[in-house]
């Protein structure tokens, strides 16, 4: 009986066995090596927006408080719109002829956001959690956006602009549900 053997990586990190260095022809007219390194990026934010996803089911679920019914129902409403955001990406990386990685295994192994407080129920301490993980994936769209350019992928650049305006409208509602200031 064989062993099998499983690879360990650094969360975060990509190894050498990613699928996304292997491009399926397609009459896309951006060079293989932009297609190449936009997949990559693109991946690696894919990785980032399934767990961002998972974490607003965490806060979904385990709400507790005066707010209850409000965040409930905002967490549900975060959680559908990120899971526009995963299918966005995991469609540009396949038109470019990449492999959309977006198993729950490979995004947890690649994740770079902050872990989520699975103890936590107050509604604020779960406004406080989500605001942060939710500004840190805009900031990544953002930077994205940038390497995009540089890559010369105006389409990328587009859907990751969209995936930001849509976080950075999402962030407000969640952050206009804690302490007044």
């Amino acid at each position: 009986m064989a062993k099998s053997v499983r690879s360990v990586r650094t969360r975060g990190a990509l190894d050498e066995t990613d699928s996304s260095e292997a491009l399926r022809a397609t009459k896309n007219d951006l060079p293989a090596d932009t297609r190449t390194e936009v997949a990559r990026l693109l991946n690696a934010r894919l990785a980032d927006c399934i767990d961002l996803q998972t974490m607003t089911k965490q806060a979904h679920w385990n709400v507790r408080g005066p707010q209850f019914i409000a965040l409930h129902k905002l967490f549900d409403e975060v959680y559908d719109a990120v899971g526009e955001y995963v299918d966005l990406l995991a469609e540009r990386v396949v038109q470019l002829g990449g492999t959309a990685e977006g198993t729950a295994r490979v995004a947890a192994q690649r994740t770079t956001l902050m872990d989520y407080p699975l103890t936590i129920t107050k509604g604020s301490e779960h406004v406080a959690a989500l605001s942060d993980v939710l500004a840190q994936f805009g900031r990544s769209a953002r930077m994205g956006i940038e390497e995009m350019n540089e890559l010369e992928d105006a389409d990328s650049a587009d859907i990751l602009t969209e995936i930001s305006r849509g976080i950075d409208k999402w962030l407000w509602f969640v952050e206009a549900n804690g302490t007044e200031t």
